[in-house]
Parts: structure tokens; sequence; C-alpha cells
């Protein structure tokens, strides 16, 4: 580095006034600035420097010896600072990082003189129990966020822990409250008292409870009830970067951080999703606008103001910690403090675009990077850009431009991206295009005070019969009956407000539902939907925030009873409706598993992971539904998913619960779910439960009893109806021995149960190798899955006669027919003869007979790709194969779309099958002869 005096005295007065007052400052500066200037440089330096002031070794440091080293301390490191930017030998990072530890290296030494003092004269404070008690100094803001610039002010809170008194030293004791109180303003002072040496930092205690007019010091109880009783959406912004700044280390700091923290997370993070804070943050920008706007007229030449102004820094900090107000409750990622390591959670939860991550951030440090170099000027606090020709001038050139207009170019940019994603996310949707419908609109004629007086029926059908509603008399049925609900009526008034307007609009809507015929009925679900969220402002909140949402919502109503019964008993589903991007993203099982495995480790209790498990569950449900319903995906291609979903989620559970489990003997268990049934085949439906069974393969003596209890947790887990929902239903009757079996079986037992080994009575009968056709390695251990799977061929290539396999085959499909009576004119497509049954067990018979001859019959593909296996093998042609395999495919897509319309069983007008229903029954008799 060349000359350092040069670099910032020919830039900043406030440099070259300090060079001149002190002789050896640039010699120190130039020591300083030649690397980064660590914490561990800052207190060796501040060692040296109280040194110097002291005087005498082992005598404390009086308050004006301490503020004259901590004022020496703030020149050099800023001078320092001011080297290595100016000289582009330093980013962003590293002059707020280095500005942050100047100003908790002065908090934490300030704080042990001061304390020392205090305790000579006082004695050491107390607690109740007798316990020592420290003062905590909150850093908020800028201070809190590692974040701090150049000529920043600090904004602190000082509490304590609890009540209590000193023990008394030279004086009398006295309460915790006054010994503290009196801490606090000697910190105070000590940081910006303005001596001949000038002062370190400005203090700023008006974020504390109460402001002005509140204590100066308060204990954690008091914070906890000023949360509950008067704490403010603001505040809860504020609080996002709230943290000690003050020694942790010593057992009553330590004590302090964990109390501490433990009051702010439930206060800052809801544990829903708050889509109500929207509204708090805009308003909030507003009134800043306001201010700024304020202070431009009374001073035009400060009128630029890169923070507060358009596109400014405010703005970038307001679109970051949205996402952590809204979501941090849920998932503990946004629980991080810098703005820029918001953004970039944000856009690795498809949140925002990394596009619009990249911009922002770009932005930011440009913005900030700018913000030193009108700060370095003067050392001022100030945002504003210059009016003085020569200032323009020097700024543009320390920022590496030509002139000001190219400066302006490039700032003028980056504050349309900011502006930009800004209006993206606060603009008032609900109030401009395509809000609230007005006064006069139709929709809001009906929802009105018109519903509570009689004698109006005749003229609110002819409104809803106007919107399009064909039989309205159910709908408005539904819609008095919301208006005189005491529930509706014991809405707060925002959430009222808030209900209407979604009310209204759903109203409006009507006419562009479609089907027509279904529009009255997906009304109906849409005020079941509001009565269920009612009580939940957040929920309100996010559908009049976000009129798309509210569009989204009618169609998945409308399209599906199924999915409309699941969003109202999930109502967080609403969030899923918000991101296009998110929604046609490609599935990525393993990532998802990592990142539910990173949100379970930061849960704080195992509530909250099973809470979180349901909720990750039922976003990837509700979102595979949504392609489902835009036609993105087949029915093949849904059960795929759906399936993988829950073997990722399986396997992310069993790990989990392991980790809680308290006999656990190993770090991971030797333990692997097992898949029958639809989960097996990969044919789950969204209402689908899981058919499994449970194996282990671990030699300790105790291995029997603990997989048998930690079978029993996990089933807790999946099983358990918490706050969030349920998980899965679970059926284990296809576990060896079925319901009079053990939960969780050895793998070696399970190999001689299948195979016919050992005790004839305790064998497999012909239906359960049926079932394993069907069967595959779900989650959990790997080698055992691989085990199983070496079991299953062996079963499935054991030679067999036909004619006792088939009378088998064809009694066990008698039971299951007696087990599924019909007794209705329709043709049922899973149980009826000719449906899809027949089809499963024609294809089972198959594999189970010829498997050891066609090893491909062995793998499960599913029934269509063994049907073109069976006619490859020549037990059948390949347009029969064909058919039948297309019958199968439009006996599960009727299925589905029954299911969907919420059909327990899904039965069709048998002529709409009649073609299938024959084809698969003349298979069967070909097959199976008279004995079917």
């Amino acid at each position: 580095m060349t000359d350092l005096t040069l670099i910032s005295s020919s830039y900043s007065r406030y440099a070259t006034r300090a060079y001149a007052a002190r002789s050896d400052l640039a010699e120190q500066v130039r020591s300083l600035a030649a690397e980064p200037l660590t914490r561990e440089r800052l207190v060796a330096r501040l060692d040296a420097l109280c040194a110097q002031a002291g005087g005498v070794p082992g005598v404390p440091l009086t308050d004006e010896q301490l503020k004259k080293a901590l004022r020496q301390l703030r020149v050099e490191t800023i001078c320092a600072v001011m080297e290595r930017d100016l000289a582009r030998a330093a980013d962003v990072d590293e002059i707020t990082g280095t500005m942050t530890d100047l100003a908790e290296v002065a908090i934490q030494r300030a704080l042990a003189v001061l304390s020392a003092d205090l305790e000579a004269l006082f004695g050491e404070p107390r607690g109740p129990n007798g316990e020592r008690l420290t003062l905590g100094v909150v850093g908020m803001g800028k201070l809190g966020g590692r974040e701090l610039n150049v000529s920043s002010d600090i904004d602190l809170i000082f509490v304590y822990e609890d009540d209590g008194e000193t023990t008394g030293g030279q004086r009398s004791p006295i309460a915790a409250q006054d010994f503290f109180t009196r801490m606090g303003k000697r910190l105070i002072g000590a940081l910006s008292d303005v001596t001949a040496d000038g002062f370190v930092f400005r203090v700023d205690m008006r974020l504390r409870p109460n402001g002005d007019s509140g204590p100066l010091v308060c204990s954690l109880g008091m914070l906890e009830e000023y949360f509950y009783v008067q704490g403010r959406e603001w505040e809860r912004y504020a609080w996002i970067k709230g943290r000690l700044v003050s020694e942790e280390e010593s057992e009553s700091g330590l004590r302090l951080a964990s109390q501490l923290d433990a009051l702010v997370k439930p206060f800052v993070y809801r544990r829903y999703l708050d889509f109500g804070v929207i509204s708090a943050i805009r308003s909030l920008h507003v009134q800043i606008r306001q201010e700024a706007q304020r202070r431009a007229h009374m001073r035009p030449d400060k009128a630029d103001d890169i923070k507060l102004g358009r596109g400014g820094i405010r703005e970038i900090e307001f679109s970051a910690q949205v996402f952590q107000l809204i979501r941090g409750g849920q998932d503990a990622g946004f629980r991080v403090r810098p703005t820029l390591a918001v953004l970039g959670y944000a856009a690795a939860r498809g949140l925002i675009a990394h596009e619009v991550c990249t911009d922002l951030s770009r932005a930011y440090n440009f913005l900030r990077e700018l913000e030193h170099r009108l700060q370095y000027r003067d050392d001022a606090q100030t945002h504003a850009m210059p009016v003085d020709p020569d200032e323009r001038a020097a700024l543009a050139g320390s920022m590496g431009f030509d002139d000001y207009a190219s400066l302006m170019t490039t700032l003028d940019a980056h504050r349309d991206v900011v502006e930009r994603q800004f209006d993206q996310i606060f603009a008032d949707k609900a109030n401009g295009d395509g809000g609230a419908a007005s006064d006069d609109a139709a929709g809001a004629l009906v929802w009105s005070e018109v519903l509570a007086e009689d004698g109006t029926d005749e003229e609110l059908h002819e409104r809803l019969c106007g919107l399009g509603i064909d039989d309205p008399a159910p709908l408005l049925s539904r819609l008095r009956g919301m208006w005189r609900s005491s529930r509706y009526a014991g809405l707060p008034e925002k959430s009222r407000q808030r209900f209407d307007s979604v009310a209204q609009r759903a109203l409006e809507a009507a006419r562009t539902l479609e089907p027509r015929a279904r529009r009255g009925d997906t009304l109906v679900r849409m005020f079941d939907l509001l009565d269920a969220v009612g009580r939940r402002g957040a929920y309100l909140a996010l559908l009049t925030e976000y009129p798309d949402a509210l569009n989204r919502v009618l169609k998945v109503l409308g399209a599906t009873r199924w999915g409309a019964g699941y969003l109202i008993r999930h109502p967080q589903l609403l969030d899923e409706l918000l991101d296009d991007e998110a929604i046609a993203t490609p599935f990525d099982w393993p990532e998802f598993s990592h990142h539910l495995r990173v949100r379970l480790a930061a849960a704080a209790d195992v509530e909250q992971q099973m809470d979180l498990l349901r909720h990750a569950h039922q976003a990837e449900v509700f979102r595979i539904l949504l392609n489902d319903l835009g036609g993105l995906l087949t029915v093949e291609h849904v059960s795929d998913q759906l399936s993988a979903l829950a073997d990722a989620v399986l396997d992310v559970t069993i790990e989990a619960v392991w980790q809680q489990f308290p006999k656990r003997h190993r770090e991971v268990p030797r333990f692997a779910a097992i898949a029958y049934g639809k989960l097996g085949g990969k044919e789950l439906g969204y209402a689908s439960d899981l058919d499994l069974i449970f194996l282990y393969d671990d030699d300790d003596e105790r291995a029997s009893e603990i997989y048998a209890l930690f079978a029993r947790r996990l089933i807790t887990w999946l099983t358990t109806a918490t706050g969030a929902g349920t998980l899965f239903d679970i059926d284990l009757r296809l576990r060896p021995n079925g319901e009079s079996g053990m939960l969780v079986t050895d793998l070696d037992a399970f190999r001689r149960y299948q195979l016919r080994e050992g005790d004839a009575a305790n064998t497999a009968w012909v239906w359960e190798h049926q079932a394993l056709t069907r069967a595959r390695f779900s989650a959990g251990d790997e080698a055992i899955g691989n085990s199983f799977e070496a079991i299953r061929v062996q079963v499935l290539t054991t030679s067999r006669d036909a004619a006792p396999l088939a009378k088998e085959i064809v009694e066990m499909r008698q039971r299951v027919e007696d087990g599924h009576p019909n007794h209705t004119e329709l043709f049922d497509l899973k149980h009826d003869r000719g449906g899809m049954v027949d089809i499963e067990f024609l294809v089972q018979y198959w594999v189970l007979l010829h498997a050891a001859q066609d090893p491909e019959l062995i793998r499960n593909t599913g029934n269509i790709a063994l049907l073109r296996e069976v006619s490859r093998f020549g037990l059948m042609g390949e347009e029969e194969a064909e058919t039948i395999g297309s019958a199968y495919r439009l006996y599960r897509k009727l299925q589905h779309r029954l299911r969907l319309d919420g059909m327990e069983v899904a039965r069709v007008e048998p002529e709409s099958v009649e073609a299938q229903r024959d084809a698969v029954l003349a298979l069967w008799k070909r097959v199976f002869g008279d004995r079917g």
C-alpha cells in the first residue's frame, strides 16, 4: 500500500483533522491497515491504549482514562478502515464486521471496568437464590446484525435476569435494578460523551420497552410481560436482529443469554405462517417514507437519501426481513441476522429467484459502500447525496467513477431493482388492480347486512343468479349461517375487514369459475375454508394481500372435493399457492430430505419436530395436487411422486425418532421399513394408507426389545394427530403371522418364515407371496433392504405347480369379493369381477408361476409393464396385453378422479367400461377356466 495518510486525507476532512491532532496516528494507522482488523487485533490495541492511559499497572482505570483509551481506539480504527476501503483492500463485510467488533469490544471492556468499580462500592448483585446477576447489553439494528456502518449510532437495550440486591461493599446494599441502572448510565457515558478525544458511539436507547418513558434497564420478567401485553409489530421487526453483545462466557452470562433467547423467539417468530406482518411492515415503511419526505421538505439539500428513500438500504432490509417474520416460526433457517444471509436463504428455499437475490445483493453492497463514502467525509451520520458540485466530484472519484453523472446512472439502476422487488412484495394488491370489489359490485351487495334481514331471499337469489350460480339455495343458506354465526361476529375488527374483503372478492369471482355447474359448491367450500381460518388473521391477510392466491384457492376448491377438504384441514398450505416457480420446480426428494433433516435438527422439541414433518409432507402433497390439477402429471406420475415422498418422509422420520429414542444402543439403527400394497407397487393415492412391515438385523442381545419399543415410538410419530394433523395411516397386518405376529421381525426369522424353513406351522401362505410381488424396501437401513430383496427374489423364483397355485389364487379372489359386496347397480372399479383386482391377481399368478424362468417378472415395475413382459414371455399376445394394460390404466384414471371428488368407493356406470370389463373377464376365464 502507498503512503496511507494520503489516501484518506485526500478525501476525508475528518481524517485530515485526526492526523493533524495526533502526530503518531499516521504510523499507527499504517500498521493497523496492513491487514484486516480482526477482533483479536482490536483487543490487543485496546490493551495497549488502556495501559498508556492508566499509567500504573494493577490500578483500575478511572472513567476518564477508560474514555480516552476507547476514543483513541475508535479514531485509529475508523482511519484504518477508511484506508483499506478507499484502497479497495476491504469489502463491505470487512468494514461492517470491523465496526461491529469495535462496538462489542468497547462495550465489553467498559462493562468490565465499570462493574469492578461499582462492585467495590456496593458488592456483587445477587438474585433471589444467591446467584450472581449480570447486566446484559442487547445490540439491536445494525449492531445486532453485525452490519454497523462507520458513523452509525448503536441501538442498545439493557436487561438483567431477575430482581435482587447487591451484597454490600464500601456502601450499603442496593437493589439490582438500581445497581444496573447506575452501570447502564455510566456505560452510555463511556461510549457517547464527547471529550477532547471525541466519542466512541452515539447510543440510542429508544427501542427499550416503553421507549424514553420506560426504565433504563428491565428484568427479563418485565420484558416478557411487555412483549405479551404491549409488544407491537414494529418491535417484532426490531428484535429480529437483537442479540447480546456483552460477554456470555460466565455462568450468569450464559444463563441470561439462554433465557433471553427463550423470550424473544416466540415474540418475533410465530409458529404459523404470518402474512399479517406484510401490512404492518408496509405501514412502517410508509411512516419512514413520510418522515424522509418531511425532512426533505425542510432540508432540500438532504432530499436524495440512499437509506430511507426509494430503492434504498431500508427497502432491501424490509424485503429480507418480511421473509423472517412470515416464515421464521416454521423454518429456523430464517432466524439469521445479516440481511444478505436472509436473502440467500430465501433464494435457496425458492421464495425469490436466484437472479433477484444476486441483484439485491449487488445493490446492497453498492449502497453500503456509497454510504461509507458519504460518512468518511466528515464522520457524519448522513445518507444524503451531496448537492455541491465539488462534493459530488469527490464522491464519484472515491467510488471509482469518472464523474457524478456516471455514479448516478449506476445508483439509479440499483435503486430501480430494489424498488421493483420491494413493490412486488409490499404493494397493496388488495386495493389496487384486481383488488377488493367496489362498494357497488355484486359480491359486496350479497355479502352485506342484507343477509341478516328477513324477507330478502328473492333479492339475494336474483343477485347470486346474476353471478352465474344456477342453484343459489345451498350457497345462500351457507352465507346466512356464516353471517349470523358467533364465530364471524366475534372476529377482531381487522380480521373482519379482511374476511369481508375476501368474501366479496370470492363471490365476485363466481362468474369466472369453471365448471359452471360447480360454482355454488365451490363457493360453499370457500366459506367453509374462511370459517376454518377466520380466527387465524395471517391466512386472511394472505388472501387479502395476494389476489392470485385467492384465484388459485377457488380453482382447487372447484376442481376436487378431496383437495378442498385437505386445504380446509391444513390451511397453512395456502402459502403453497403463491409461487409459480416453486409449484413448477421438479421434485427433488434427496434435496427435500436434506432440507427437512436440517429443519428437524433446529427444532426446539419433539412436538415441533412432529409438526414440521406434517407440514413438510402436506406441502409436498399439495404441490403434487396442484401439478395434477394443472395437467402436468399423469396418474402414474402422481402415484410415483406420492410414493417417493412417503419413502423420503419415512426415512427422515426413522432417523429423527432414533435420535430421540432413549434406549438407542448405536448411532444408526439396523432397522428398515418394507413397503407392500400401493406403496410397494408405487401406486399410492392421495388418501392411501401405508402397508408396512419392519425388519431389523442386529446382534445385540437386547435387539428384539429395543426395536419393538422403537417401532412403537415410530408408529406414534407417524400416526398421532397433532395440531398440524396426522402424517400417515399405517397398516401392519401384512407382517409375518399378521396381527398376532411381532411388530418388528428379525431378518433371519423373516427369511425362514417366507421360505418355509423350520416350523411348518409358522410359514407364509401363498397370499403372502402374492403380496411380495408388490413389495420393496422403502426406508431405513439399505443393507437390510438389499437382504430383503434377495429373500424376495428367492421366494418369487421358487418352483410352483400351476394347478395348486391357480386354486389358491382363485380362492383368495373369492374371499376378496366376499369382503367387498356391491349392492348397487354401479360397477366397482377395484373389487367387482373384471376390475382392477382381477388384473392384479392375474399378474401375481404369472409372476409366482414363471419368475424362475423369466427374471424380468421379478422386477417391481407395475402391472402394466409386467403385462408387457408376460406377453414377451409368450403367455398372452401383445395386443391382448395392451388391451388389458389400457383397461387397468383407465380404471386407475377413473378411480383417481372419483377419489379426488371425495368418493371413498370408486364406482361408475357399467356401460362406461363394458368393453374393458369384458376383456378382463375373458382373460380370467382363459387363464383359470372353470375355477374362476
